[in-house]
């Protein structure tokens, strides 16, 4: 995929699968909500969840979103990132915001931001700063090539 149709496929999506580096070295595989400021994917989670202690040891990362069910659909963007972990409640706060709007489809109410400005002190913001990408869609492939 070129650089267009990754964010174009990106802002398509709704999940993204992060995978951190265990303390046993197994990977962790977590799914997360997620927005995209300035080509660079961001997503919130409990500060005490294994991903941020795992990203607190190592902040290494590895982000995987895919689409399609068969063979010659399969599509998709894996990321190689480094983790900076945010945990200022007002700007884990405007992001829990974001996220919200983002999956709600626009403006959201007053009681989601109540809501999301009372889960953001035990939650931290994850920026996802890449340092590689690989891409695929096997829609590209043509016809009857598998």
């Amino acid at each position: 995929m070129s650089d267009e149709e990754a964010a174009v496929f990106l802002d398509e999506r709704k999940t993204v699968i992060c995978a951190t580096n265990g303390r046993d070295g197994r990977p962790h595989l977590m799914p997360l909500w997620f927005v995209v400021r300035d080509g660079t994917l961001w997503s919130w989670t409990y500060a005490k969840s294994q991903k941020v202690r795992n990203l607190e040891r190592d902040p290494r990362a590895t982000l995987q979103v895919e689409a399609g069910t068969e063979y010659q659909e399969l599509r998709g963007v894996m990321l190689a990132c480094d983790a900076v972990l945010h945990r200022e409640t007002e700007d884990v706060a405007a992001l829990g915001a974001e996220i919200f709007a983002r999956y709600t489809g626009g403006a959201i109410d007053d009681g989601v931001r109540r809501m999301v400005a009372a889960q953001a002190p035990k939650r931290v913001a994850l920026e996802f700063v890449e340092r590689g990408r690989v891409t695929w869609d096997h829609r590209k492939l043509g016809a009857g090539v598998y």
